[in-house]
C-alpha cells in the first residue's frame, strides 16, 4: 500500500501544481523511487491511493509493469492512511502487507531494506513491523525522534521531553486483522502503531544506508545535495 494521496501542505507553493509524490530528487520522482524499491525486492503488486492532483499521478503511472499498479481513488474524500487501508483491505487477501509513505527514501544501502524488514516479520510476535532510521544523521529530521528500540527489537513510543534514537522511516509491514470491524471511513494509522507498542507487538529494524525525509521545500535542497554526494562515491 503506497500512500500518494496527501496534499503536501508543507511543500506549498510547489505542491499546488505538482503532487508531492512526483517531486523529483536526483532526476527521479519520490513515487518512482518507492515503487522501484518494491520491484527490486520482488513485490508484484502495489496499491497506490490518489487524491490531490490525482490525474497527474495516474498519468505518471501509466505503462508501469513492475510492480503492477492498482489505483485507489480518493478524489471525493481523503481518507487518511488508516481509512485508505480500510478501503482496499479485501485486496490483501487476509495477508500481511507492506505500507509505504512517498516522502522519503534511502541511499547508499548495501542490503535490500525491504527484505531486511520482511526477514524480521513474525506474525506470532508482531502486529506491525517498521523500518527505522537514526534520528541523528538522517536528512530532513526536524523532530526528536519517534521510537526507542530494545534488544529484542520491540519499539517504545518516545515520551514528551525525550529524544529517541530512531524515527519511523515510512515503510512497514502490517497485519490486516488490525482493521477488521473498524466502522469509521476516515482515520489515522499512527494510533495503531502506538497501540501495538503498548502491547509489545510493535517491532522494528534499522535500515542500511542513509535516510532522506523530503517533507519540506528546504529538505529538497538537502536531499539533492546528499544524492549528488552519493553519486560521487559510487565506483565508475
Amino acid at each position: 500500500m503506497v500512500f500518494a494521496a496527501g496534499r503536501g501542505l508543507r511543500m506549498r507553493p510547489l505542491t499546488e501544481t505538482i503532487p508531492k509524490p512526483l517531486v523529483e530528487i536526483g532526476g527521479r520522482s519520490l513515487l518512482d523511487r518507492a515503487l522501484d524499491s518494491f520491484a527490486a525486492a520482488g513485490v508484484r503488486t502495489a496499491i497506490v491511493n490518489v487524491h490531490h492532483l490525482a490525474d497527474r499521478i495516474e498519468q505518471h503511472l501509466q505503462g508501469r509493469a513492475q510492480p503492477r499498479i492498482i489505483l485507489s481513488d480518493e478524489r471525493e474524500k481523503l481518507l487518511d492512511q488508516g481509512g485508505g487501508i480500510k478501503k482496499v483491505l479485501p485486496l490483501f487477501g487476509g495477508r500481511p502487507f507492506f505500507i509505504c509513505n512517498t516522502d522519503a527514501f534511502w541511499i547508499g544501502a548495501r542490503e535490500d531494506n525491504l527484505c531486511r524488514l520482511a526477514q524480521i516479520w513474525d506474525e506470532e510476535k508482531m502486529d506491525i513491523a517498521l523500518l527505522l532510521a537514526p534520528t541523528k544523521g538522517s536528512i530532513g529530521v526536524d523532530w526528536d525522534g519517534d521510537f526507542h528500540l530494545d534488544a529484542e527489537g520491540r519499539l517504545r513510543k518516545r515520551s514528551g521531553g525525550e529524544t529517541a534514537d530512531f524515527v519511523y522511516a515510512g515503510v512497514g509491514i502490517v497485519r490486516p486483522e488490525l482493521f477488521a470491524g473498524v466502522e469509521e471511513d476516515v482515520f489515522a494509522l499512527a494510533p495503531y502503531f502506538f497501540r501495538a507498542a503498548e502491547q509489545g507487538r510493535l517491532h522494528g529494524v534499522p535500515l542500511d544506508g542513509r535516510w532522506l525525509h523530503v517533507g519540506t521545500i528546504a529538505a529538497i535542497e538537502e536531499a539533492e545535495k546528499a544524492v549528488a554526494e552519493e553519486r560521487l562515491r559510487l565506483p565508475i
